[in-house]
């Protein structure tokens, strides 16, 4: 029976060097790279390469948003900003890592999106734009790759509770207001998140791909509802 068990396999994990930690008996390297920048990119893939060869898998985790605002306000720098950090930056180390995957007939991409990429978005729409882009990467890279044997998939979380979010959820009204017909009534933990991920990046998985798993107490399919 396909399992979760992710023993020997290599992975990558863009925007995650803290919380890592080799306690569990495995191997852990961090690595300073700009996404933003094509040329640290590209000295980020060849050191990574070079000490780990094969890379089973591939998580993008990283990501920013650089404007809170309506379209009209919008710039070309904060949201070219957003284009390079959350999908162009990852694509470029795709077309490093992918060939090795493919040749090797075996490999996992997960992709950290965000229900923001499902939905009209008010004030953060050119972030939304990027996350449904890197959907739509997945897809591709899914009817690509798949003859080879390497899946594509996404995760889309709602609000999850981390530092960056904290203004949200650590204000009783501001979380009442946000968890208003969410059917699970409560936020995402990130090892909801991370859970997730490992089932998409596992055997378990193996028959699915090209998919975009929403990670939000079903606050999608709770909107317009109240508690």
């Amino acid at each position: 029976m396909a399992c979760l068990d992710l023993t020997g396999k290599t992975a990558l994990v863009t925007g995650a060097s803290r919380g890592i930690i080799r306690a569990a008996g495995g191997k852990a390297s961090a690595f300073a790279c700009d996404l933003g920048d094509e040329g640290s990119v590209q000295r980020f893939a060849a050191a990574l390469l070079e000490e780990f060869p094969a890379v089973d898998i591939f998580a993008a985790n990283a990501g920013m948003v650089t404007h809170v605002g309506g379209l009209a306000k919008l710039q070309p720098e904060p949201l070219d900003a957003m284009w390079a950090a959350n999908l162009k930056g990852h694509l470029a180390l795709l077309r490093k890592l992918l060939p090795g995957m493919a040749s090797r007939r075996e490999g996992a991409v997960v992709f950290t999106g965000s229900i923001s990429g499902l939905i009209g978005e008010a004030k953060l729409g050119g972030y939304a734009i990027t996350k449904a882009a890197e959907m739509q990467l997945v897809r591709n890279i899914a009817v690509e790759y798949g003859r080879h044997n390497v899946r594509a998939n996404a995760v889309a979380p709602g609000l999850v509770r981390t530092e960056m979010t904290k203004p949200l959820w650590s204000d009783p009204a501001t979380l009442g207001r946000m968890l208003s017909g969410t059917p699970l009534g409560r936020i995402a933990e990130p090892d909801d998140v991370a859970a997730a991920v490992v089932f998409l990046a596992s055997p378990a998985a193996r028959c699915i791909t090209g998919q975009v798993l929403v990670i939000d107490g079903g606050a999608l399919v709770g909107m317009g509802t109240s508690a």
